[in-house]
């Protein structure tokens, strides 16, 4: 996953260009955009990361594959408008931070009420394990983001609505990674929080193993909005 998580990293030039030069109307509908050859050349990047960009362009909807012939610019009524510009956001940017969080909360409280009305035993399963992880990270004094992604991504999982997995996939490209520089400040300075991060994710599972929706609404809300006052800690600090 760390993998993964480098390529994304890495393709974010590739896909803020390409979607730049798409709306000032350098590359219009049905225009073929240069090959992965030549994207690799321009920004001295692998071909996978190349592909990363190119795939969360047609997620977004902007552009699409032709068995063949290569990649093209969609026409605007084929685009999905929904798409969140992250690039310049901080953790010193409050505004943007907010907006986060009112965005974060209104789906993780969505998917934790799903996840506890519906989840299977597997479900169940995967979301402990993650924590487990978290813990085990903590425990070697590592940062435990990755676990901290498959934990929420294990309730998300656990609502079976595809519309949120996805959903939760795009955020986590363009908006957690703002949560992770949280995390990382709390790891490094404030090692006596992470108990309390800890103890939410655990309320979060109780209720979701008890098949208490509203339980566990509420814990994911409390999860999220203690996240906030933590981030406004650093901020003012």
């Amino acid at each position: 996953m760390a993998g993964h998580k480098q390529s994304i990293a890495y393709s974010t030039p590739i896909v803020t260009w390409i979607r730049q030069e798409i709306e000032a109307g350098h590359f219009v509908a049905d225009q073929k955009l240069p090959s992965e050859a030549q994207l690799q050349e321009r920004f001295g990047v692998s071909r996978s990361v190349v592909r990363e960009a190119l795939s969360q362009l047609k997620s977004e909807g902007l552009v699409n594959s032709q068995q063949g012939k290569g990649v093209f610019v969609n026409a605007r009524g084929e685009r999905r408008m929904f798409s969140l510009d992250m690039s310049g956001a901080t953790l010193g940017d409050l505004t943007s931070l907010e907006h986060v969080i009112e965005l974060l909360v209104a789906i993780e409280v969505a998917a934790a009420k799903h996840a506890a009305e519906r989840h299977t035993a597997a479900d169940l399963k995967k979301i402990r394990k993650a924590l487990i992880g978290m813990e085990y990270a903590i425990a070697c004094d590592q940062l435990g983001d990755e676990e901290d992604y498959a934990f929420h991504q294990a309730i998300v999982d656990a609502t079976h609505n595809p519309h949120f997995i996805t959903l939760n996939e795009y955020l986590e490209q363009h908006v957690r990674r703002l949560i992770r520089q949280a995390r990382s400040h709390t790891a490094q300075y404030h090692q006596d929080l992470i108990e309390d991060v800890q103890a939410e994710h655990q309320a979060i599972i109780q209720a979701i193993e008890q098949r208490d929706p509203d339980a566990a609404a509420a814990a994911a809300e409390r999860h999220l909005r203690n996240a906030a006052e933590r981030l406004r800690t650093y901020i003012e600090a």
